[in-house]
Parts: structure tokens; sequence; C-alpha cells
């Protein structure tokens, strides 16, 4: 490392696979560029004649996009989005680990009670079939007192997830992002989608975003017959948070609901129509987005021309507590508060009052034999 003062990193897929090395990095103040992964395999195909991926070639195609590409995205080290990516990944591991406890709570109430359990199996239901089970033999008794266990975890994790889902909230609300404001996103799909996008100013257009989370149907026409199909690409966890986004907006009476029932007018099928209505949220998404970082980016700009205070050159900290106090002009105590009478208090003219201060009175005028002054 001594070896070159003046360094560059570059990480293909910064935001994907190369995201652990690049947080490193960036933790250890290092400069890191994003490499994109389709522009790395293209100068790999165009140098080696084939995909094939190999440590070498690899190397050497993204070292070579970093030097002859300009516009890359600089990486900067961002502890808030860090943080809100461990929780949403926390939030995503107990999800998994609570669908694994209930499907194994609902197979031993399938075995304990005849007709089993319904689909929507919650602590509560569980809690109140369990109660009228009372098994004689030892398998019942067995597969009962592991119902119980199961049932124990369940609400074990359901306490961790509404607690998680507050700190989410909490979280989304301090990034000054509007993303709950849409209908159908709660606050582990606004954290998701800001952890995984992290800075909106990558996308130059909705379009690429909509590419980017999987919303953009891909053409499938044949002759005179123009059709799209569904795209696998993208990044899938955004496209499930769009996806159920999608959904919630056709169980409610929402302009999403009005918007997929004009799709299904024109002749589109129910998939073709609520894959629109993904592509109009991504849209959405993406202008939120986008309207956040300007807003933030202009409060920023405010705060570095006004400083904290809302007024030109106000200072952080005060030099009063220096040893040698220095009072600059921006440091100046305000002027107090104005009179409350708006009337402005009438003064003597000070020509006037001089005037008068010179006449003699009508005592001294006699005294002197002058005639008094009318």
């Amino acid at each position: 490392m001594r070896q070159w003062p003046h360094r560059v990193w570059a990480v293909e897929g910064a935001n994907g696979t190369g995201r652990p090395l690049a947080q490193r990095l960036l933790a250890d103040g290092e400069d890191v560029l994003d490499v994109p992964a389709k522009l790395a395999a293209r100068v790999r195909v165009f140098d080696t004649g084939q995909g094939r991926k190999t440590d070498a070639t690899d190397a050497h195609s993204i070292a070579t996009v970093a030097l002859r590409t300009q516009g890359l995205r600089r990486l900067q080290p961002d502890e808030r989005m860090v943080a809100l990516r461990l929780l949403c990944d926390r939030r995503d591991e107990l999800a998994r680990l609570r669908v694994q406890t209930v499907n194994r709570l609902h197979r031993l109430l399938a075995e304990l009670i005849p007709g089993g359990a319904s689909r929507d199996l919650s602590a509560d239901k569980a809690r109140r079939l369990l109660a009228t089970v009372r098994p004689q033999d030892l398998a019942g008794s067995t597969r009962r007192r592991m119902a119980v266990e199961e049932l124990a975890d369940l609400v074990a994790v359901d306490a961790k997830l509404k607690a998680l889902k507050k700190e989410l909230a909490a979280a989304v609300v301090a990034a000054g992002s509007g993303l709950m404001r849409i209908h159908g996103i709660g606050p582990a799909g606004a954290a998701r989608i800001l952890a995984d996008v992290g800075d909106v100013a990558r996308f130059p257009d909705r379009n690429r975003f909509a590419s980017w989370t999987g919303t953009a149907p891909l053409e499938a026409s044949s002759g005179e017959q123009v059709r799209h199909r569904l795209s696998r690409a993208g990044n899938r966890r955004l496209n499930h948070v769009l996806h159920i986004a999608a959904i919630v907006q056709l169980r409610h009476d929402t302009p999403g609901r009005a918007y997929y029932r004009r799709k299904r007018a024109e002749g589109k099928t129910a998939m073709e129509a609520l894959r629109c209505l993904r592509r109009r949220i991504s849209d959405a998404v993406y202008r939120q987005l986008v309207a956040d970082a300007t807003r933030m980016s202009a409060e920023r700009h405010e705060l570095e021309v006004t400083g904290p205070g809302g007024q030109t050159g106000a200072a952080l900290s005060s030099s009063a507590a220096d040893l040698t106090p220095v009072v600059g002009s921006s440091d100046q105590p305000q002027p107090g508060p104005a009179d409350p009478d708006p009337t402005p208090a009438r003064r003597p003219s000070t020509k006037h009052s001089s005037a008068r201060s010179r006449r003699p009175s009508r005592a001294t005028a006699r005294s002197r034999g002058q005639a008094p002054s009318a």
C-alpha cells in the first residue's frame, strides 16, 4: 500500500456482491469507484473474444473500465445507509424464520386436530386451537408439547418483528424519505428501497430505474401481434416490494386500482395489467426518490450558505468559551425585541429646541430693557 500513495480502487458491483469489499475500503478511507457488471462483461468479451470469467480477466477488465470510462460513480461512506441495510437484512431473516415456524406449527396442528388449521395461521389462532386438544396417548402428548414450543417461538419472533418495524419506520423518517406516503409501501418496503438504491443519481431516468427493478417488460412481439412478457432480470427484492404494493392497491379503493381496471378494459390480461401497475408504482417511487434527494440537497446548500442559525455567517461554536474571547461581526448580539407600540415617540426638533434655549424669557427681557418678543 505504501508503494501507491495516490490510489483508486475499482470494485465491480459495489451495490451487489462487491458491497462487503467496497464498504471495508470506504471504512479504511480509500477512494472507491463502482464499475457496472455489464460494462465489465462487455470489455471482457471484446478483450478475450469470449465471456469466460477468471480472476485475471476480471481484474483486467475492471481496471480497463475504471481507466477508460468517464463518469463512474464514486462511492461515499454513509453509515446511516449501512445501518439501514443491516436492519433490513435482519428483518428479512426474521420473516423467513417466522414462515418456517408457522409451517412447522401448522403441520403439528394438522396431526393433532381433524381437518387441521387454516392457512392464515397466527399465534392467537394457534393458542385457541391448542386449548381444545388434550391427547391421552404418548405420541399426541409429544406433538402437543412440540406445538406449544413452536407457538412460543412464534410469539417471540412476532415481538421482534414488531419492534424492528418501529425501528425501521423511525430510520426512514430520519432519512428524510417520503416513500411511506405511497399507498402500499410500509416501513419495511421503504427501508429496503432506500438500502438497495443508495444514491438515486446513478439512474439517469425512470426507465433505467424500472429496468433495474425488473418492472420494465420485455418485448415479445411476433408479426402483427404486439405483446410483452415479464422480465426476470433486475433486483428481485425490490421487485417483490413493488409487487406487494400493487397487490395492496388492488385490494383498496385507490388510483392504482382504477388504473388496473382501465388496463383491463383496454383488453389486457390480468397479469399484463398487474405488470403495468407495478411499472406505474416504480415510476412513482423514482419520482419520490428524486424529489427527496433534491430537497435534501437544497437544505444542505442552504445550511452551508446561511449557517445553522438561519443567518449568513452564523458560527457553530461560540468564541466566549475560549481563553481569549474574540467576538466577530457574526457573533455579536442581535437587537432586542421591537417596541409593541407601532407609533414612534415624538421627539422635539433639535433646531427648535436650540432656538428656544437661546431666546431670552420675558422677565429677562424686561430686566434688560428690551421689548418682549411676540
